[in-house]
């Protein structure tokens, strides 16, 4: 009968490092801590600060109860191993590697929270998408884009606010903003952000030839509350208000109080169309510039790290981070990590884990190599 008393072993140091590295012992301390103050009969007398604490609970909890599962799982997959080669029980073999499968699946969704150690990365994020050169395919391109990071925030169980869209005119659109609500979420999108390149057939060409579209993905942090990062003095802003022209097809509704707003010193813009009402578009925009201007204060005095935001490049050739060839092949391939996927319609349907885990492999080996 196979012994699977190394691959068990294996499993229980990976378990070990994950203690480790989530500081569970740490994390039961600060959970008891929350516990307490959550019980707190005021604790909705201030609505920030209850959101904050119960918040942070639910993930310590989450890390928690996630690291213990595992834990729990090795030790019973261990005991039925032996029990398994001293009875000679060649039955239980199927349960065992399923069991092992099942651990080290597990232990790979553990492990890549290890790799998200920037101080805004379990935050929702803003993001952006701009189509770039390649006119009319760039603008149908940035809404399969749109739409791929849509399926990926579904898949995930993220949810995501379209805040404004832009009618590409002939097609598609010509720029899109969206916030992706959930754990994580910007940790994630950090790895997007950059230029992608889409070579294929236009269906644009009357003769078929085939075409190179960009477009870019932006992405921020978002904060609910923002007035400790920055300061915004309304005297710095141009508001204007105008129709939504329910640009995007159904990712947007149609209002009839769109606000966009003009950052004067640094000629950030936002705008949403997707509230009810006037007053809240503003609200939601004003958040978002808060994000944008935080990064920007972030970036300005991390601009060697280039740790949220990273270097803007012009949205066409030479600068892409990523390429997706649909003709004459069929591949997906990151400039970065230099990770190459055949299936690119799946990535365009939102599968997009692989690419951005391997990024984020990438830049850890990039820190360590630099340190």
């Amino acid at each position: 009968m196979r012994d699977n008393s190394e691959t068990l072993e294996e499993l229980g140091r990976r378990v070990a490092e994950a203690r480790t590295y989530l500081r569970i012992d740490q994390a039961r301390e600060e959970m008891t801590q929350l516990e307490s103050r959550a019980a707190s009969p005021d604790l909705w007398n201030d609505q920030d600060e209850a959101r904050k604490i119960t918040s942070r609970l639910a993930n310590v909890r989450d890390d928690i109860e996630r690291w213990e599962k595992v834990n729990s799982e090795v030790d019973d997959a261990t005991t039925l191993d032996s029990l398994a080669r001293e009875e000679k029980d060649e039955s239980l073999t199927e349960e065992i590697d399923i069991a092992i499968s099942s651990i080290s699946k597990e232990l790979d969704d553990i492990e890549l929270l290890a790799l998200f150690n920037g101080e805004h990365d379990e935050n929702d994020a803003v993001c952006e998408v701009h189509s770039g050169a390649g006119g009319t395919d760039a603008c149908d391109w940035a809404e399969m884009v749109l739409r791929m990071y849509l399926r990926w925030a579904e898949r995930k169980g993220f949810g995501v606010e379209i805040q404004e869209a832009t009618d590409g005119g002939e097609a598609g659109i010509s720029s899109a903003t969206f916030i992706v609500k959930g754990r994580f979420a910007f940790g994630f999108l950090r790895a997007e952000r950059g230029v992608h390149r889409l070579v294929r057939i236009s269906p644009f060409d009357a003769q078929a030839r085939r075409h190179t579209a960009f477009c870019s993905l932006s992405v921020v942090p978002f904060f609910d509350q923002v007035s400790d990062e920055v300061v915004i003095d309304e005297k710095d802003l141009r508001i204007d208000t105008y129709r939504s022209s329910g640009a995007g097809g159904q990712h947007v509704n149609v209002t009839d109080s769109a606000v966009r707003i003009t950052h004067l010193p640094t000629g950030t813009v936002v705008a949403c169309q997707n509230e009810r009402s006037q007053h809240q578009n503003k609200d939601r925009a004003m958040q978002m510039l808060a994000a944008k201007l935080a990064d920007l204060q972030r970036r300005e005095r991390e601009a060697e790290l280039n740790v949220l935001a990273g270097e803007q490049r012009e949205v066409a050739w030479g600068s892409q981070i990523r390429s997706y060839v649909l003709h004459p092949y069929q591949q997906v391939k990151d400039l970065r990590s230099n990770l190459e996927l055949g299936n690119v319609d799946a990535v365009l349907d939102g599968e997009l884990d692989p690419l951005m885990e391997a990024f984020l492999q990438w830049q850890r080996s990039q820190r360590d190599r630099d340190s």
